[in-house]
């Protein structure tokens, strides 16, 4: 009998891919206005940029482990308290600059001060542009009616923390929110599906895990044998990870329930 619901953050409940999304075009279209460039072109060369520094840094293992990509990297201070946070912080400051330069240069432009400017809007029109899916709040709260919520998500504390504080509202529908960074392990490591059983205090039998990530929400699931849902509102191919039932709507959960 299920009694608690295990909803992972990212593209499950927050369009976060969206913010980025946005993000990204309202400070491509400064250097657009600036020097005429192709804003999509740009947003690619950066991202590309982005990525490649990402894996240079010493910290790679362990973002790769918490669960943090390279887009939130160019937007988050991680102000967390672990060895590998501060380096992070410290990290940063320069690898936002260098994306953003680079990503310039990469379109035949030149000035640093302007890459360093656009690594400054960047964070900026993140922290102002937080979607939620349509849905999200009217699921949450019939569910809260039956149901014990527990948040589950991969991330730095200070920057799933900040996510949280720009969209308050879904704060309120769960007993309780687990960060991986605060944790020391992230999705798919069985230990942080087995702490939040302890912390729900529930068996693997009375949950239920919901997430966009086959790679990270059901493997995670699966080898804590939790019944796992795959929310795939992209159509997204299947691979070898095998959730328990896929929707592609949250309203889909009611009926499954």
């Amino acid at each position: 009998m299920i009694n608690t619901i295990i909803f992972d953050l990212d593209d499950t409940l927050l369009w976060d891919k969206k913010s980025v999304k946005t993000a990204f075009e309202k400070t491509c279209q400064l250097a657009e206005e600036k020097y005429g460039v192709d804003p999509d072109k740009l947003e690619e060369a950066v991202r590309e940029e982005a990525r490649t520094l990402y894996q240079n840094y010493e910290t790679y293992e362990f973002t790769q482990m918490i669960g943090i990509n390279p887009f939130e990297g160019l937007w988050g201070n991680f102000l967390d308290d672990h060895t590998y946070f501060k380096k992070m912080a410290e990290i940063v400051p320069n690898y936002r600059k260098d994306a953003w330069t680079q990503g310039l240069q990469q379109l035949g432009i030149e000035d640093k001060e302007f890459g360093a400017y656009l690594a400054e809007q960047f964070p900026i029109h993140r922290k102002n542009s937080p979607f939620v899916y349509e849905e999200t709040f009217s699921i949450l709260e019939k569910l809260q009616k039956d149901y014990q919520l527990v948040m589950l998500t991969n991330g730095s504390p200070d920057l799933q923390n900040t996510k949280l504080t720009i969209t308050p509202e879904l704060n309120d529908f769960f007993d309780h929110i687990i960060i991986s960074g605060g944790f020391g392990k992230g999705k798919p490591d069985p230990s942080i599906f087995e702490h939040v059983l302890e912390v729900a205090d529930v068996s693997n039998e009375e949950a239920l895990m919901v997430g966009d990530n086959l790679m990270t929400d059901i493997l995670g699931a699966n080898r804590t044998r939790i019944k796992s849902v795959w929310i795939n509102r992209e159509d997204k191919e299947k691979n070898e990870v095998e959730p328990t039932y896929e929707i592609k709507h949250l309203e889909e959960l009611l009926a499954l329930l």
